[in-house]
């Protein structure tokens, strides 16, 4: 795991307990990028061209440099400015220098600009310190008071090291009852006093106290324009975020045989999409020094001069000229794309057809890589993450694909939360009076329910229930929908997961919905739950509309489980790209029209045209729409598998311990999912993943070694898992 860690000093707070001195307390095996009072940090594996400094002194040039450098000698002055860019970040040095000089003014969205995806901190002379988190949230942001002033991290954990924080056991229901809702989670993590600083926002350090302002509000933001515009940015976009981390390939070949550059192929159009337009831009070449002399050891030449082939003339002697031949140009490098086999190859050659430089590899999905594995061997033997999330339950699964990667591995993550319209977004078009535009989308899930339910269904209850849901969610109040929800919390009203896909679009016509877990909650964490939404209630109503407020954070949801993906899978020196979630993807795909993305089908669609405008014209007009694999089948075949390791997990759960769960509904559960004769609905297998990656992440942190991350902080007693 990687991180970037400091603080701010300043003058004691009336009830904060000063945990350590500043001078003596320093991260392990970090490496300084600034010094004095308020130092910064970097810790983990981080490569050269990750960290970019930038330091502006009056009267002087901006001064850059790339990777870890020796602390700067001069000491700062109140009109000495300086800028980290941490992470994968697009922008040239002279970018860099323009962007630090604009930042001194007080603009700070144009730091966020640059393809990439990155951490920026700002240093405003020797006491204010800003950070930027992204726009998605796949890098956040943390912050807690620490010896008079505030500590921030990149990650949850060292903060919480740090200060000896207890879980909060509170947040942990809300992550599992309503996890996109921001009203149960605000601003808090699973540890008691670390807080997050939200999306699209800086968190501001001015004499050790912490400031939060939006730089980029979504309701203010650049209003949709056609769809011509719209698609042209998005190419751009898209084509950008993915060429920056072609050209920029770690230039080493890796020891273990890995791939440069890999791609996901998996099933989706997504994945497609990224390999398709990696696949067009060439790698860096690899510098000579990198690459073995292809002779063998202690061979000579004509001359007796080592590494020449013997009988090559080569003018050493007098008529041994000779005119060397030119070099044949080398093959264009493969790009690894990998595809976990859960259908016929062809399924997923036929989305990158032509390509001659994608070496494809279809692993075989063995025990080992189904979910769950870990559990029939040591739970508490993977790694520990910095939050929980179902990506652990699936850790050997991503791993095996990501082994088989490059050493750059682009993914298509986000995708779907990006570019396609969530259920809600319904609602948005009632209210801004284009209740036409219903009937595409409409249409489409009445033809999806009839096939599945009837003709009864598809043809009358489906349109009527869909259309009533998004009328309702039009009209309703923010405070009345929060108080109905906590209400159904309280009465235990949750929905199951189940039905068609007409019935799971009306519920998600709601601005507060439950998780796929919160049925298998007890009720004291339901109730708090309930009252974290009735307070949320009291204060005022967000600007934006509730289906584009409802969107944005499921995008924020799914970049917090990529984020748990690569701190769970991601192999040693390998890097994990997922370019949907770049600030500049982001932005671009606000632009889209409500109407063009509740279109069926509107994901492949808009892929297909950026792939159209990026130079790919031989797609057939039908790409991307073929049958997708059953994703249930592997989870239920891992849940029979480890059907003993679940049991002994759940025998006496840190979850129950906690008073979190109801512990005879969840082994019910368990039992109906292990038993092949049983139905169980989709929702309910995300509902059981959710549980087992909570009580496996919690084992973890309490087998974790106080202090591990730090140096020189005092010995506190263990914190207990009591609220």
């Amino acid at each position: 795991m990687r991180w970037l860690t400091g603080w701010c000093t300043g003058g004691p707070r009336a009830g904060t307990p000063a945990h350590g001195t500043p001078g003596t307390v320093a991260p392990i095996a970090a490496r300084p990028l600034w010094t004095g009072p308020d130092p910064l940090w970097a810790v983990g594996d981080w490569r050269p061209e990750e960290i970019r400094l930038v330091t502006l002194r009056p009267g002087a040039p901006a001064a850059v440099s790339t990777g870890p450098t020796a602390p700067d000698p001069v000491e700062d002055t109140p009109a000495t400015t300086r800028l980290a860019v941490l992470g994968h970040c697009g922008a040239t040095d002279a970018e860099l220098a323009a962007g630090l000089a604009g930042a001194r003014g007080g603009a700070v969205r144009h730091l966020t600009a640059w393809p990439g995806s990155y951490t920026v901190v700002l240093r405003a002379g020797t006491r204010s310190t800003l950070l930027l988190t992204d726009l998605a949230g796949a890098q956040p942001v943390f912050h807690t008071p620490w010896a008079g002033g505030t500590a921030y991290a990149t990650a949850a954990l060292p903060l919480a090291d740090l200060v000896g924080a207890a879980l909060d056991t509170g947040h942990l229901a809300a992550r599992l009852a309503c996890p996109e809702s921001p009203e149960a989670l605000g601003t808090g993590t699973p540890y008691l006093g670390v807080q997050q600083v939200p999306p699209g926002h800086v968190l501001g350090i001015r004499g050790g106290r912490p400031y939060l302002s939006g730089y980029d509000d979504p309701v203010s933001a650049e209003q949709p324009r056609d769809e011509a515009p719209a698609v042209r940015e998005l190419t751009r976009a898209l084509l950008e975020s993915v060429r920056s981390r072609v050209r920029t390939t770690a230039p080493v070949l890796d020891p273990a045989g890995r791939a440069r550059l890999g791609v996901d192929l998996s099933y989706g159009t997504a994945s497609a999409t990224v390999a398709l337009l990696a696949a067009a831009v060439p790698l860096p070449p690899v510098p000579a020094a990198t690459v073995p002399a292809p002779r063998a050891p202690g061979a000579a030449g004509a001359a007796g001069l080592p590494g020449v082939a013997p009988g090559v003339r080569n003018g050493a002697v007098k008529g041994s000229w000779a005119r060397a031949a030119a070099p044949e140009p080398a093959a264009p490098e493969q790009l690894a794309a990998v595809t976990l086999g859960e259908t016929e190859p062809p399924a997923t050659l036929a989305l990158a057809p032509d390509t001659p430089r994608l070496r494809h590899t279809v692993l075989d999905p063995g025990p080992d890589t189904l979910p769950y594995a870990g559990l029939r061997t040591d739970p508490q033997a993977g790694r520990l993450t910095d939050e929980p999330g179902p990506e652990l339950v699936a850790a050997a699964r991503a791993e095996a694909r990501f082994d088989a990667g490059g050493t750059d591995h682009l993914t298509g993550y986000g995708a779907r939360q990006v570019l396609d319209g969530h259920p809600a977004r319904l609602a948005d078009l009632i209210r801004a009076g284009r209740p036409r535009e219903l009937l595409p989308p409409v249409a489409a899930l009445a033809g999806a329910d009839r096939a599945v339910a009837g003709v009864l269904t598809g043809a009358l209850r489906t349109p009527l229930t869909v259309v009533r849901a998004a009328h309702r969610l039009s009209r309703v109040g923010y405070a009345e929908a929060l108080d109905e929800a906590a209400a159904k919390l309280t009465a235990r009203h949750v929905p199951d997961g189940g039905g068609t896909a007409g019935s799971r679009s009306a519920v998600d016509l709601a601005w507060c919905v439950p998780g796929p877990a919160a049925r298998w909650l007890s009720d004291e964490a339901l109730s708090s739950v309930a009252l974290r939404l009735r307070l949320a209630a009291r204060k005022p109503a967000p600007d934006e509309r509730p289906g584009a407020h409802r969107a944005r954070h499921a995008l924020y949801r799914q970049a917090r489980s990529f984020r748990t993906l690569v701190h769970a899978a991601e192999q040693p020196g390998q890097r994990l790209h997922a370019p949907f979630l770049d600030n500049q993807v982001v932005r671009a795909a606000r632009l889209l029209p409500d109407d063009v993305r509740l279109q069926p089908g509107a994901r492949h669609a808009l892929l297909h045209a950026v792939l159209t405008g990026a130079g790919r014209t031989d797609l057939p007009p039908d790409w991307g729409r073929g049958p997708r694999p059953d994703r249930t089948a592997p989870a239920r075949a891992g849940l029979r598998l480890a059907a003993d390791g679940l049991a002994e997990l759940f025998d006496a759960p840190l979850l129950a311990e906690a008073g979190l769960i109801d512990l005879p509904a969840v082994r019910a559960g368990l039992a109906d999912s292990a038993d092949p004769a049983s139905p169980i609905s989709p929702g309910a297998l995300a509902g059981l993943a959710e549980l087992v990656s909570a009580e496996l992440w919690l084992r973890r942190v309490r087998a974790r070694r106080h202090g591990a991350c730090w140096t020189g902080l005092p010995h506190p007693q263990p914190p207990a898992l009591t609220p």
